[in-house]
């Protein structure tokens, strides 16, 4: 019987098509999500949260930023709908970031369902950063499989570890996350000049919006540049 083509079971093999210059990327990446994942475990229980909750809310959601935010609304006394509704909002950039990568994700109803949960702002960048659609597919997947579960296994031993590790940004160690991201973009940023307008206008507006609004909405603001864009690639 013949498989339906892109079907999950080709996910190993767009895993084993990674190039070495992509696998080292996607470690440093992972290296430093790891360090936000052990910080997230262990706020969430240092907090006062059961063990349980930081790890399920990771499994389930898998979005740093957006359960930051919960598990902060959650620590300052709001209820879970409170906690939830922060979460979707910070979530609904991976609209667009969905958008751009659907056909890389692959074809197959299962695949982009499986696929949809790892799509994250750095998977989107690896993903972006190659112009071949094998490699664009082969990057999606080896840096989602790799980063969910170095997430995942973080936020884990971050929880049982506790207040012995307490919060990773007094060390200044969660910088490494956005310096990280950023080399990644730098690329993308030379190869394509029709996105350097949409970058720098959204840019500017999550710059100006960061002392009025709460941690991680600029983000979401920062997507009006997206409308710069539109036009160049309609042409």
């Amino acid at each position: 019987m013949r498989l339906p083509r892109r079907t999950p079971l080709r996910v190993t093999s767009q895993v084993s098509e990674a190039d070495p210059t992509l696998l080292r990327d996607v470690l440093l990446v992972c290296l430093a999500s790891g360090v936000v994942g052990v910080s997230f475990g262990a706020i969430a229980v240092t907090g006062g949260l059961p063990v349980w909750v930081p790890i399920v809310m990771s499994l389930v959601v898998y979005a740093g930023s957006a359960q930051f935010s919960a598990v902060g609304v959650l620590l300052a006394g709001g209820g879970p709908l409170a906690a939830a509704a922060t979460g979707l909002v910070l979530n609904t950039r991976t609209v667009a970031y969905s958008l751009a990568v659907a056909e890389d994700i692959g074809r197959h109803r299962l695949t982009r369902l499986l696929g949809a949960h790892l799509v994250t702002d750095e998977t989107v960048a690896f993903t972006l950063a190659r112009s071949d659609p094998a490699h664009r597919r082969a990057a999606f997947w080896t840096s989602g499989v790799a980063l969910f579960a170095v997430w995942n296994t973080s936020v884990v031993l971050g929880a049982l570890a506790g207040q012995a590790v307490g919060d990773t940004a007094r060390y200044g160690l969660d910088a490494a996350f956005p310096a990280i991201l950023a080399a990644l973009v730098v690329p993308t940023l030379r190869k394509d000049s029709r996105v350097r307008g949409p970058v720098a206008l959204g840019a500017v507006l999550a710059l100006a919006a960061t002392p009025y609004l709460p941690a991680g909405v600029p983000v979401l603001v920062a997507l009006l540049g997206l409308f710069l864009y539109v036009p160049e690639v309609t042409r």
